[in-house]
């Protein structure tokens, strides 16, 4: 990407690998800045943009929320490194409590589809029978 020049919204989104309105829905959510548009001319994008974009999607296949990749692009610099690791240590903790409750569902189910795979004739089915009584 060259930086005196810039690419356009669309060259952007294409090296980064995401939607135009995907570049604009961070802007509009503040995530990332709109360049000045020169007049009579487009928007251009440069290296710090896709810096920028790269960042983003990148806490978020971390499972990082866009209100939470907001944060750590506030520390961005790195100099606050103890407070990236709180939040960082925050988030490891949402994490196992998701992996706790998918064990315990993927117990249950797998315990559900044992039982139906057991049952012959025209007895109802156990997870059919299960859900009916959870509600």
């Amino acid at each position: 990407m060259h930086e005196k020049t810039g690419v356009t919204i669309g060259a952007l989104a294409e090296t980064a690998g995401v939607n135009v309105e995907t570049i604009r829905f961070y802007q509009r959510k503040g995530l990332m800045l709109e360049p000045e548009r020169p007049y009579g001319s487009v928007r251009r994008y440069g290296a710090a943009e896709l810096a920028r974009v790269r960042f983003i999607k990148s806490a978020q296949r971390l499972g990082f929320s866009l209100e939470e990749v907001a944060e750590l692009l506030k520390l961005e610099d790195g100099a606050r490194c103890s407070e990236a690791r709180q939040l960082a240590e925050h988030k490891l903790v949402d994490v196992r409590k998701k992996l706790a409750d998918l064990e315990r569902i993927e117990s249950v189910l797998a315990e559900l589809v044992a039982r139906c795979s057991a049952v012959r004739g025209r007895v109802n089915c156990p997870l059919i029978a299960s859900l009916q009584k959870s509600s």
